[in-house]
C-alpha cells in the first residue's frame, strides 16, 4: 500500500473496524464461556452447538488480534516489546487457563509437560497469544487429546503444541512453509486458511533474539501423540 494520505486514512479506518470488531467478539466469545462454564440439564442439548460457536468466536478474535498487532508493526522499534524472565509452568498454566472451556466443552483432554524449574526471557503476552492460538487450531484437528511441552533443548526453548487426530493435510503443510518462509501465498481455499496465524507466529518469533539465534517456527506430523504438530522455538 502507498503512503498517501489517503491510503493511511483507510489503514487507519480498516484498524479501527478490526478493533471494533475484536470487542464484540470478545463480549460474545465471554458469554458464550459463561454459558458453557455453568451449563444446565435445559442447556446440555444446545452445549455441542455453543462449543463449536465458541471455537468460530476464539479463532476470528485470534485473527483480528493478530491483524492489529500486524497494523501496530510487530517487531518494528515503536512496537512494545516486553522479554522479562517467566517460569515456563507459568506460561503453560496461563496457556491452559484460557483454553479451559472451550477444551471442556469439545471433551478433548489437555496433558501439560513442562520442565520443572525452567525459566525463559520471553515477551509474556505474544508468546501466550502465539501458543494459545496454536491450542485453538488443535482442537480442529485432535480426536480427543491435546498436549502442552515446553522444555530446554541446548540453549533453545521449544514449546510444542500436539494432537492426536490425523495430522495435518499436505496442503496445510505447504501453506504454512510458504506463510512461515514469509511468502505471500493469499488465501488457501483447500485448508480455510490465509496463513495468517503462522506469519504472526513467524513474526513474533523472530523477535526473540539472543547471542545470534532467533526464534522460529514450524509445522511437522508425528510428536507423542502421532497427529499434527506446532513447534514453536526461542533462544
Amino acid at each position: 500500500m502507498d503512503d498517501t494520505p489517503h491510503s493511511q486514512q483507510l489503514a487507519l479506518f480498516l484498524a479501527s473496524t478490526a478493533h471494533d470488531m475484536k470487542n464484540s467478539i470478545s463480549v460474545l466469545s465471554g458469554t458464550l464461556e459463561r454459558l458453557l462454564d455453568g451449563a444446565s440439564p435445559e442447556t446440555e442439548q444446545a452445549y455441542p452447538q455453543m462449543a463449536q460457536m465458541l471455537y468460530q468466536t476464539r479463532r476470528l478474535n485470534d485473527n483480528l488480534m493478530q491483524l492489529l498487532a500486524l497494523y501496530k508493526r510487530v517487531g518494528q522499534p515503536e512496537y512494545p516489546f516486553d522479554v522479562q524472565p517467566i517460569a515456563a509452568s507459568e506460561l503453560a498454566e496461563q496457556v491452559a487457563a484460557l483454553g479451559r472451556v472451550l477444551l471442556q466443552a469439545r471433551g478433548i483432554g489437555f496433558e501439560v509437560e513442562v520442565d520443572p524449574g525452567l525459566i525463559w526471557h520471553l515477551d509474556e503476552d505474544l508468546i501466550v497469544g502465539v501458543v494459545s492460538h496454536a491450542v485453538n487450531n488443535a482442537v480442529n484437528y485432535t480426536r480427543d487429546r491435546v498436549r502442552l511441552a515446553l522444555r530446554q533443548d541446548g540453549e533453545l526453548l521449544e514449546i510444542r503444541v500436539e494432537d492426536n487426530g490425523d495430522g495435518y493435510p499436505r496442503a496445510l503443510l505447504e501453506a504454512g512453509a510458504a506463510a512461515l518462509s514469509g511468502v505471500a501465498s493469499g488465501v488457501n481455499f483447500q485448508t480455510n486458511s490465509a496463513g495468517l496465524g503462522l506469519y504472526f507466529a513467524r513474526e513474533v518469533a523472530r523477535m526473540h533474539r539472543h547471542r545470534g539465534r532467533t526464534g522460529s517456527v514450524h509445522l511437522e506430523n508425528g510428536g507423542r501423540l502421532g497427529g499434527g504438530c506446532f513447534v514453536l522455538t526461542l533462544p
